[in-house]
């Protein structure tokens, strides 16, 4: 058992707790963009080795979370229309003006990190934002419960009985540990959704939470193959060394962030 691991976890879970409990969209909105700029950097050093990545478009980007509640919703659509054809006009401008020495590959590389950390991570704050009965602040721990019960259940039940690997992307992971990571998940969320009915006085289904929690327990297993995938390529172990026992930042919040977006689109149009 990684005695690190374990701290890192007693220490960073409450701390997590209590910053979702007692923070408003705002607030969580400047610490997603923290966690953005933080994940940001990590990928950037990673593929230092092979490409050079535009950096200042990619912290810019990132640093823009912040504002995701505070510029009006209009603003923020036309936004979104122009944020790819805008981005990409600025990417090959590089090339352009450095005469060659940036270069499509470089580019590629930088559209790619803006993507997967930008536009993934962008989706937590906007899950903490929904307003209404069933507000950002319940819903925000099923994407939390979801991948962190898939975690904890995949890992422990996979350590001792995986027998069947699943992927060469990740060796130490098995079919058995996958399929209880999903169980795990989704008794997790159950166990909640089962606490806030009886003393929020919520009326949440049963069947239609385990089945949202089921598929996202499974998309936050692929947004971890999809981390792992990029590490290899890239040839590290970790993204970086922030947490011990755990890895960086982006190792940390891998299978989080790949579930946002889609959450997000089941949580405001189903529940």
């Amino acid at each position: 058992m990684d005695i690190k691991r374990i701290l890192t976890s007693l220490i960073g879970f409450p701390i997590v707790m209590c910053v979702l409990i007692f923070g408003n969209k705002y607030i969580m909105d400047f610490i997603f963009a923290g966690i953005g700029i933080i994940a940001m950097y990590e990928y950037i050093k990673c593929a230092s080795n092979k490409v050079k990545i535009i950096s200042w478009i990619s912290y810019l980007l990132v640093a823009g979370i912040c504002l995701l509640h505070i510029i009006p919703q209009a603003i923020i659509q036309i936004y979104w229309k122009l944020a790819i054809p805008s981005l990409l006009l600025i990417l090959f401008l590089h090339i352009i003006i450095s005469d060659m020495k940036i270069t499509f590959r470089d580019i590629s590389y930088t559209l790619f990190g803006i993507l997967y950390v930008l536009v993934f991570i962008a989706f937590l704050p906007l899950i903490y934002g929904i307003e209404g009965e069933i507000n950002g602040k319940i819903l925000i721990w099923y994407v939390m419960f979801s991948a962190w019960g898939t975690d904890v259940f995949a890992y422990l039940i996979g350590r001792k009985f995986g027998k069947t690997k699943f992927s060469k992307v990740s060796p130490n992971k098995s079919v058995e540990g996958c399929i209880a990571g999903v169980i795990g998940a989704v008794v997790l969320n159950l166990i909640f959704t089962y606490a806030i009915n009886y003393f929020g006085g919520f009326e949440i289904s049963y069947i239609m939470i385990g089945i949202i929690c089921c598929i996202l327990s499974i998309i936050g297993q692929i947004g971890d193959f999809a981390a792992s995938s990029v590490k290899r390529y890239f040839e590290v172990k970790d993204f970086s060394e922030l947490f011990p026992g755990h890895g960086g930042m982006l190792d940390r919040i891998d299978s989080v962030m790949f579930i946002a977006p889609f959450a997000y689109i089941l949580f405001t149009t189903i529940l």
